[in-house]
């Protein structure tokens, strides 16, 4: 009994012993683990009351933590879902810039999924739908080109299921963001030519439907492609096998274009808020390897998160223009000291001037860094979108890219990439690597075989893909004075990487186009018998004397010289 008593007063003094305070981890620790067993716990099926959870997520305040990131997470997933449901043509301008200030970066992939999700539900709305996504596209290229691609899988797979409504929602959407320029008008042609192969009565259906919507666009881009669908549909109309009402739907789409789409324009003018030269166009086919990267639409933990986050911050003030107000307000609130300020100015000035090649030096590191440190073409070309090139100092990118490229081992496509989407981006950048062409021919002697080799492999690939105009050849005279070793290995290597890109036979009708003649006038002289035969060797000696015929022809019939008059005798 007294050995009961004694453990009795023991428990009772312990319990009347103050609990040990809990540190601000031991806090953080416990509302994590309360919060993932509740997350379990409704995953299982049973009602967790939302209060609870919002309560649990305000003590949770380690961003590093997977719980923290979870809970980042599914806001993010609420805000874009929410964004895109309320917006119309009246609010649309509102909605993008709050949909800007989510991380869609972090959330193309929640983007994409919501966007193609509320377009099925409501077809109405897909050309605001489109003109949404257009405008994130000029920013965040990426989001658009992974929007496209996913429509792209959905309407194979819906094309292989014989699924109409999903084939149809999805050939809409494609249309529409063909007609705002994010997608490029062939990917339509494909998938008409793909419906219009073996009519079917639905097959037919859906291609009306998707000609009534990007017809006007695809008749303004490229006539050519508009006339061989309409004849198309005429032989289908007059010999296929095909249901009255779908016959009725053909004669129909021939009315809209006979009144030039007056009820079916490519762009309401509500809805035309891109301009043409900011708009990115993506150019994916039907058939390409793409990939749909449905691992974005799921949480993941991030190490980085907050440098990411960061990162997202930098580009949305970008974006947004959050950087200007306080400019504006220093210059109001600093006009009492305005000589003092043009001092601190003109100060400035000559720092900047002094300090002018340490900032070329730090530019060019910049774009080294920015190259070197992307995984993708994609990302590395929007990353070097971002760079604020100094006025005067754009040259240095398309230079970069090419000294980054040669300094490789072999040739890397990806710079090859990099340099095409440049150039098809704006005519500016077209302009630097043509005049880098140039720049580079007339300096090859500085550079070592291996560099030299693949500095002409990259425009090749520049060339093959009509990036640059063929025109820059027109720097090149192919003759024993005006080359040296050096150029002469050049040329042998671009010419035939331009055979094995184009085929010979491409190859050997560009070189005859009429409109290029002048270029070419130099690297297939017919001025002088002595540089047509070093030519003529030339081509012959590095397997493509099919390029020479037209020089043997004028050669055979060039005037033969004179002989020289013989001394007078004494």
């Amino acid at each position: 009994m007294e050995r009961a008593r004694q453990l009795e007063m023991r428990q009772r003094d312990g319990d009347a012993a103050p609990a040990k305070p809990l540190t601000e981890e031991d806090k953080q620790a416990a509302a994590k683990a309360e919060y993932d067993r509740l997350l379990n716990m409704r995953s299982g099926g049973t009602y967790i009351p939302p209060a609870r959870l919002k309560a649990l997520q305000a003590q949770i305040t380690d961003k590093t933590s997977k719980e923290y990131q979870r809970m980042a997470w599914e806001a993010l997933k609420k805000s874009i879902n929410g964004l895109i449901n309320k917006v119309n043509v009246s609010n649309i301008k509102h909605i993008v810039p709050e949909l800007f200030n989510e991380n869609l970066v972090r959330g193309r992939g929640l983007f994409c999924r919501s966007i193609m999700k509320a377009q099925s539900a409501s077809l109405p709305f897909t050309p605001i739908y489109a003109a949404m996504a257009a405008i994130v596209n000029t920013k965040l290229p990426q989001v658009g080109e992974l929007l496209i691609n996913r429509l792209i899988i959905q309407f194979r797979k819906a094309f292989k299921r014989n699924d109409k409504s999903v084939c149809s929602s999805s050939t809409t959407f494609i249309a529409h963001l063909i007609n705002q320029q994010v997608a490029h008008e062939m990917l339509a042609a494909q998938i008409l030519l793909l419906l219009l192969h073996k009519p079917t009565d639905d097959s037919v259906e859906i291609a009306v439907g998707l000609m009534r919507e990007v017809g006007q666009h695809i008749e303004e881009m490229n006539t050519q492609i508009g006339l061989a669908v309409y004849d198309q549909f005429r032989s289908i109309l007059h010999e296929a096998d095909i249901d009255k009402r779908v016959q009725y739907m053909i004669e129909v789409l021939f009315q809209v274009r006979k009144d030039k789409y007056k009820d079916n324009p490519a762009v309401k003018e509500e809805l035309d808020l891109v301009e043409e030269e900011d708009q990115i166009t993506h150019r994916p086919g039907l058939d390409d390897q793409v990939t749909t990267e449905d691992g974005l639409n799921i949480f993941k933990f991030d190490p980085e998160f907050e440098s990411n986050e960061e990162a997202y911050r930098k580009l949305k003030a970008e974006i947004l223009g959050e950087a200007s107000g306080s400019e504006d307000e220093g210059d109001e609130d600093g006009s009492d000291e305005s000589s003092d300020d043009e001092e601190d100015e003109a100060e400035k000035a000559v720092e900047i001037k002094d300090q002018s090649n340490t900032d070329l030096v730090n530019l060019r590191r910049s774009i080294y860094l920015t190259i070197m440190s992307s995984g993708q073409f994609e990302e590395a070309c929007h990353k070097l979108m971002r760079i604020n090139l100094p006025s005067g100092k754009e040259e240095e990118l398309p230079s970069m890219i090419i000294e980054c490229c040669s300094q490789e081992r072999t040739y890397n496509k990806f710079f090859g990439l990099i340099g095409e989407r440049f150039c098809k981006l704006n005519r500016l950048w077209q302009d630097l690597f043509q005049d880098m062409f140039t720049k580079y021919y007339e300096t090859i002697h500085r550079y070592e075989t291996n560099r030299l080799r693949i500095i002409a492999q990259f425009f090749g690939h520049l060339l093959t893909s009509n990036a640059i105009g063929w025109h820059v050849f027109h720097v090149i005279r192919l003759n024993e004075e005006d080359t040296t070793s050096s150029s002469r290995i050049f040329i042998k290597i671009l010419i035939e990487d331009l055979a094995q890109g184009v085929g010979m036979k491409t190859l050997q009708e560009k070189f005859k186009d009429d409109a290029l003649a002048p270029a070419l006038a130099g690297i297939f002289p017919t001025d002088d018998p002595k540089s047509t035969r070093f030519s003529i060797n030339f081509f012959t000696a590095i397997g493509m004397g099919a390029l020479t015929e037209g020089m043997r022809e004028w050669l055979k019939n060039a005037p033969k010289p004179a002989p020289a008059a013989l001394p007078a005798k004494e």
